[in-house]
């Protein structure tokens, strides 16, 4: 992500392989839901666009919608991402305003007769004492699922901004979530990054904190503990620091450093 250079005193310092940005808007055209959180029956989307799921929905690389067998017990994050060119911060709602809506939804089935049985709903009656015996029925499977619940989604039309780095091309429009939300791509602005020296700096932008570079020191910072990654905002470092437009970010972020 950045090459060594000398400085006018002599001294090595990391400049960006990265010469510009783009500062993007992000208008939500659908519903978008992660599983953020997971209280009971009820499942949460926290007000941000994590950066992986944005490398995935850009098409910088790609993963089955859908695993099965060995692929359900480890992500491949590192195996995606991390031979990138090119890097995403995750997207913060503009202005810190977010709009949500619950749903709920109902996966049951349709059969004439179901019944709840053990994280799974029995559709055969012929299955139940079966299952009261020990024996295993020949159509109880456990379901791995949700089959009743309620959403906690991002309403359509909340507007989110964050950063793109390198020399890449961006779509109109990118599928985000688990539903495969519709969202609008807006440039609007592009800048060439700025190399800052080791210093105290505050960033305003949020940040995985997986993609940190191992050479900075923390002092404060406000966390948002969601899967896979927890991100960070509001947070206060030293360090080599890169300046775009109005935004300054630590230096040499990268995917998956830890």
């Amino acid at each position: 992500m950045s090459q060594l250079k000398l400085n006018l005193e002599g001294k090595k310092v990391n400049f960006p392989t990265f010469k510009k940005a783009q500062i993007i808007e992000l208008w939500c055209a659908e519903p978008i839901f992660f599983a953020s959180r997971e209280l009971s029956d009820a499942y949460y989307t926290e007000g941000v666009l994590g950066n992986y799921a944005l490398a995935y929905a850009l098409g910088w690389a790609s993963s089955p919608y859908r695993l099965t067998g060995t692929a359900t017990t480890k992500p491949t994050y590192i195996e995606d991402l991390s031979d990138l060119d090119c890097y995403i911060l995750p997207a913060w709602a503009i202005d810190n305003h977010i709009s949500y809506r619950f749903e709920r939804f109902n996966a049951l089935s349709d059969a004439y007769w179901f019944a709840m049985s053990n994280n799974r709903v029995v559709i055969n009656r012929e299955d139940l004492p079966l299952k009261r015996t020990g024996k295993k029925p020949s159509s109880y499977r456990p379901s791995n699922f949700p089959q009743t619940g309620r959403l906690k989604m991002i309403e359509r039309g909340n507007l989110f901004e964050t950063i793109v780095f390198g020399e890449v091309e961006l779509p109109e429009y990118i599928r985000v979530g688990k539903f495969k939300s519709k969202v609008k791509i807006t440039v609007k602005k592009e800048s060439l990054i700025e190399y800052l020296p080791t210093a105290k700096y505050p960033c305003k932008t949020y940040l995985n904190s997986a993609d940190l570079p191992e050479n900075i020191s923390y002092f404060s910072f406000d966390i948002l503990a969601i899967p896979p990654v927890s991100i960070l905002k509001n947070l206060q470092f030293e360090g080599e620091a890169w300046q775009i437009d109005d935004f300054i970010v630590p230096a040499n972020l990268k995917f998956c450093q830890y």
